[in-house]
């Protein structure tokens, strides 16, 4: 490779360096193959031509150059003008065309900025009309692209000032370190607005661009500096500030949908938060509604949200729980631990708004996280489990249910089900240790929380389905459950794919499998709708079962990311 003469006298210069690379490391270098990557490497043409322009910058630099001149710019265009009232031949015609190139005026223009070392704005000279009774004024001028300002405005209603409400973090008027919350803002480019309302002078803001001049007042309130947040929390509804009344400055408003993660960059107001989406590169904070205030006027708008009871038809279909085969016509006598209490009173604590969180990654030596499926009757959640089990019987395991019913002749204890008295069954359900249970032909079915730590203390994956009220009581730092929703597709793709399947009745009832009817497919549909409703907010998966076989590489996915990526977890599960 020939070597370029940078002028650099006896130094070596970086191209040659780099030329002589692959011979210097040749005799360090194993393989053939590795020997023909570097000098691919090292050869590649575009890294060169960047040396070779480093290396005349830096030779250039070291001769201290000065411009020749400072208007490269007005002189092609006066050399244009020129030329327009000469005879056109073809040289002229393409050195017209040249110059009127807009990235050659751009560089001309450039050229002449950096040598005339116009860098910063220029301060507008200070106006002569201030009042002599103002013990201070500031003269702002900040240069504003097509990012907001970051400030909010708000109008005293008993002296009329316009006033400066908050600063959003990482905004322009935040990084510029000129403008403070309390201070009162006289003029906007020029333009008075003491009788102006804080719409219209947003909409001025709103339109200008480039530099824009502030007159204020300096407020005599001082502000603590407070560190960037470090809080970073889960949204459990979808938020659209242009949707939102209440918001001061829809502008300054942040989006966000359900499942996204918040840093809290200011909790200073109490109404609302300064907050931006974790991981994003722009520093600037938006606003988005606080917990507090979220939850209000929740509570206030929809009482009936979480009051709302599933629907279920008396269709003799495993309804209350599969896995313990009980009949949906005996819905009146099934009865869960946890079922939600009945009140007309809205409870604020179970409104969804935020959930604080923190990074969690399981540790080889840890447990496995507990996984929770959840979905309505039909919709395949049991052949899901059954082919995760199936895929690996020492990896992935299901709790054995308890039952108050005789043993049957083909029956062995603690493989079907856990054989117990009824006694013992009430007295454990009065020692909170099922998570759920129901009542069936005067017999008791349950899940023990035991059963679940039992496959957990196999050191494999415990596959638990249950209805979905009871998910947020297995939210613990114990099982850090991760929740899987397994959702129908659309009633048409149901009426399609499920054709020819069949829904499987109690074994206990003796029932055979039946064909799915229409009035099985709309109750499916509405049930998802349902839960997916009331308890979205703790589902951290969702997988739409439209192939049993897409589904299931889906699930299997999903189940490798759990184990060896770092999720959100609630931050009570690792701070308990």
């Amino acid at each position: 490779m020939p070597a370029l003469s940078t002028g650099s006298g006896s130094d070596t210069g970086l191209y040659e360096l780099l030329a002589a690379l692959p011979a210097q490391l040749q005799p360090h270098v194993d393989s053939q193959e590795d020997l023909t990557f570097l000098w691919d490497m090292f050869g590649e043409k575009s890294l060169h031509s960047l040396v070779k322009i480093h290396e005349k910058l830096h030779y250039y630099e070291k001769q201290s150059p000065v411009p020749i001149l400072h208007g490269a710019a007005a002189l092609a265009d006066d050399l244009a003008e020129e030329l327009q009232n000469k005879p056109l031949n073809s040289e002229i015609r393409e050195l017209l065309k040249l110059l009127s190139k807009p990235n050659v005026k751009a560089l001309l223009s450039v050229h002449d900025t950096v040598a005339q070392k116009n860098y910063d704005p220029v301060l507008p000279p200070m106006p002569e009309d201030i009042d002599d009774e103002e013990d201070s004024v500031k003269i702002i001028r900040l240069v504003k692209n097509r990012e907001p300002l970051g400030a909010t405005i708000k109008k005293d209603e008993q002296t009329g000032a316009i006033t400066v409400a908050r600063i959003m973090r990482g905004g322009a008027a935040d990084r510029s370190g000129l403008i403070h919350v309390g201070d009162e803002l006289r003029e906007v480019n020029g333009i008075p607005v003491e009788d102006k309302r804080p719409e219209e002078i947003i909409q001025i803001l709103a339109q200008s661009q480039g530099a824009i001049t502030f007159k204020i007042i300096p407020g005599s309130k001082e502000e603590t500096p407070s560190k960037e947040g470090k809080m970073f929390i889960k949204a459990l509804f979808d938020y659209n500030p242009n949707e939102d009344k209440a918001i001061p400055c829809k502008e300054a408003g942040l989006s966000f949908k359900k499942g996204d993660i918040l840093q809290i960059m200011s909790q200073d107001d109490a109404t609302w938060w300064q907050a931006k989406h974790e991981a994003d590169a722009n520093p600037r904070a938006g606003l988005i509604p606080s917990k507090h205030f979220q939850e209000r006027r929740l509570a206030l708008r929809r009482p009936e949200i979480l009051v709302q009871p599933l629907k279920v038809s008396n269709r003799k279909s495993s309804g209350f729980r599969r896995s313990f085969r009980l009949s949906r016509k005996d819905k009146k006598t099934n009865k869960s631990m946890y079922e939600c209490k009945k009140s007309d009173q809205y409870d604020t604590a179970d409104v969804p708004t935020y959930e604080e969180v923190t990074p969690y990654r399981r540790q080889t030596n840890e447990k496995y996280r507990l996984v929770v499926l959840v979905g309505p009757v039909g919709v395949g959640l049991n052949e899901l489990k059954r082919k995760l089990l199936i895929s690996d019987t020492q990896h992935y395991g299901v709790t054995v249910p308890h039952t108050t019913r005789a043993r049957r002749s083909q029956e062995s204890d603690g493989v079907e089900y856990i054989f117990i008295s009824k006694h013992l069954f009430e007295t454990d359900v009065q020692n909170n240790k099922f998570i759920e249970y129901g009542e069936y032909k005067n017999n008791y079915y349950g899940t023990s929380i035991d059963s679940v730590r039992s496959v957990l203390a196999k050191n494999k994956v415990c596959l638990l389905d249950v209805q979905p009220h009871t998910v947020k009581h297995l939210r613990t730092l114990e099982f850090k459950p991760y929740v899987i929703f397994i959702k129908p597709p659309s009633i048409e793709r149901l009426r399609e794919t499920r054709k020819n399947a069949k829904i499987i009745s109690s074994r206990d009832d003796q029932g055979a499998a039946k064909p799915f009817t229409e009035e099985d497919f709309q109750e499916m549909i509405k049930s998802a709708q349902i839960m997916e409703s009331q308890y979205g907010h703790l589902f951290d998966k969702i997988i739409i079962n439209d192939d049993l076989t897409v589904a299931f590489n889906e699930l299997k996915t999903t189940f490798d990311k759990l184990e060896t990526e770092t999720h959100w977890v609630p931050v009570s599960w690792l701070h308990s």
